[in-house]
């Protein structure tokens, strides 16, 4: 099912939630809501599931306008937070609590509970309590609640925010594998930018209830739209500059660290302030000066797979990050480190 949102605008008393904003959520995609508390995600997936109604705007399901229709009559399986299982229904019944709620015939409703605890890996526990199941079961348990009613949506919140981070990543495989099983849309909320670049086919990144930038994982974190989006979304490094000459071959910018080139980027035009950014990820060590600067160590903190270096060049700090480090380097060490023009980052610097 197509998921339309047009124009939408939420408010809480005087505060302003959610500002006149509009997406287009495909069938059958995994679509990631995600931004810092408070950005105004939740509240969108709530307007979607219907638990709020909007200011203005639409919610559209295909071609219906759903503004109207409560909750319970949109067919979409919500999984929130807290995971808000029955303490006193075994697995089995909190499953099947919604199909009691939508008047399914009794004699369907047991096959029904088995094939969504099939799907989840749980039919084994059927019989269980809550309160006897680990973190990771009981959020099965709320997928499996969520998946029984055969919704026409499945809508997440935050899903994944109570687990270790074991089962973070054990549930974020398992998610991946029911949505490619049951290509099912899915809205899926988080402040957590690993799991949307590890699962969403596109994201919407809010802030202050505005769409920052929509794309796929890889578009927004290589071209971020805004410097938030760029530091949300990852680390960066940034150096003011200004841009000496822009065409097909790319975009040449003088920093404070040197000339920069980068590759070619539409609407930066000579003498335009810009911040030139670069990933840690994205810097290594070289002898080639084109695209490089010189930095002093500062500290190492070894992470086993990387190294991350704390370079100084002048009064500013940079992070280098260096894949399978060999042997430590002492403070004070000298590093000319250069990055790509492919990976540079170059967004206009508005005053």
């Amino acid at each position: 099912m197509q998921i339309t949102i047009r124009n939408l605008t939420k408010g809480f008393g005087l505060t302003p939630v959610l500002k006149s904003v509009s997406l287009d959520i495909r069938d059958g995609e995994l679509f990631f809501l995600l931004g810092p508390s408070g950005c105004g995600k939740t509240t969108l997936l709530r307007l979607v599931a219907g638990f709020y109604p909007p200011d203005s705007g639409e919610i559209l399901f295909g071609d219906r306008c759903v503004n109207d229709v409560p909750p319970h009559r949109r067919n979409t399986g919500m999984v929130f937070q807290n995971y808000a299982l029955w303490p006193h229904m075994t697995v089995a019944q909190n499953v099947e609590y919604g199909l009691d709620v939508r008047r399914v015939p009794t004699a369907e409703r047991g096959q029904r509970v088995r094939e969504a605890l099939a799907m989840v890996r749980m039919e084994e526990l059927a019989s269980r309590s809550p309160n006897q199941l680990s973190g990771g079961q009981q959020q099965r348990v709320a997928l499996a609640r969520a998946l029984v009613i055969r919704p026409d949506a499945l809508l997440l919140d935050e899903p994944l925010s109570n687990l270790d981070a074991r089962l973070r990543l054990e549930m974020r495989d398992e998610i991946r594998r029911l949505h490619a099983e049951l290509k099912l849309t899915t809205v899926y909320v988080t402040h957590d930018q690993k799991e949307a670049l590890s699962l969403a086919d596109r994201m919407a990144v809010l802030q202050g209830g505005v769409v920052e930038q929509l794309g796929d994982p890889r578009t927004v974190y290589r071209r971020p739209a805004s410097r938030f989006v760029a530091d949300f979304i990852g680390e960066s490094n940034w150096v003011e500059g200004e841009v000496l000459s822009s065409d097909v071959t790319g975009v040449r910018i003088r920093t404070r660290l040197g000339e920069f080139l980068s590759s070619p980027r539409a609407g930066l035009l000579p003498a335009v302030p810009v911040w030139v950014g670069f990933r840690p990820e994205a810097l290594h060590p070289t002898e080639v000066r084109l695209n490089a600067f010189e930095g002093e160590l500062r500290q190492t903190n070894y992470l086993g797979e990387i190294e991350e270096y704390v370079l100084s060049a002048g009064t500013q700090v940079f992070k280098c990050f260096v894949q399978n480090p060999e042997r430590a380097l002492p403070p004070g060490t000298l590093l000319t480190v250069g990055v790509r023009p492919d990976d540079l980052l170059v967004l206009p610097r508005i005053a």
